[in-house]
């Protein structure tokens, strides 16, 4: 009985105790942005948190056209002959010569970094041989004419060039009143004696002849 006695106010005290504690928060639960089960993509995706979108997508240009699907599917293909580097800036409802580019100004072919063309062996560009390397190329456009140049001040961004360092320079016709283009394009036609390297924006439209 008096083991009894002792043993009641004991557990009393342990529970008036515990009744005393404050309730545990629950654990929050982390979130993550997934894809559901079957594969869809949430309604709303967060921002690229390793680097800023650029609106100028970087691109590549080679001749042979599609040069590197023709090596996938023929391992044993002779290297190519030129290949372009260039970011595509847009129009976004602008008019090129009234609100992007300037007449007598030197324009760098493209945004962002310095617009870069290889050639892959020597070629012959209006009766000047270019040797083979890689070469900033960028232009100063006329309204009938472009002026495009090749300089050996590679990889470094487009907004000003060294012009003590151009190596070659020709002088291209230009058209406007072509099909209107909203991305700023440049890619090789074939032709009879090589390739022209087909610079196009707007509806202007500006051809570089290359030689083999």
């Amino acid at each position: 009985m008096k083991a009894v006695n002792y043993v009641i106010p004991v557990l009393l005290l342990i529970c008036l105790h515990s009744c005393k504690e404050k309730p545990k928060e629950p654990i929050a639960e982390k979130k993550f942005v997934t894809a559901d089960t079957t594969g869809a993509l949430p309604e709303e995706m967060g921002t690229n948190t390793y680097a800023a979108v650029d609106i100028s997508p970087m691109d590549m240009s080679y001749f042979p056209v599609d040069y590197p699907k023709l090596k996938m599917a023929n391992d044993s293909i002779e290297p190519p002959l030129v290949r372009v580097i260039y970011s595509r800036p847009h129009l976004q409802k602008r008019r090129l010569f009234t609100s992007i580019l300037k007449y007598e100004e030197p324009w760098r072919l493209g945004a962002n970094e310095s617009t870069e063309i290889d050639f892959f062996k020597a070629v012959t560009i209006q009766g000047k041989k270019v040797n083979a390397g890689r070469y900033i190329i960028y232009c100063i456009p006329h309204p009938d004419k472009w002026t495009v140049i090749l300089n050996s001040n590679i990889d470094t961004w487009g907004l000003k060039q060294d012009a003590k360092k151009d190596i070659q320079k020709f002088d291209i016709p230009s058209t406007s009143n072509n099909p209107l283009l909203e991305y700023f394009t440049m890619i090789f036609e074939k032709t009879s004696s090589g390739t022209d390297l087909v610079m196009a924006w707007d509806d202007v439209v500006a051809k570089l002849p290359i030689e083999f």
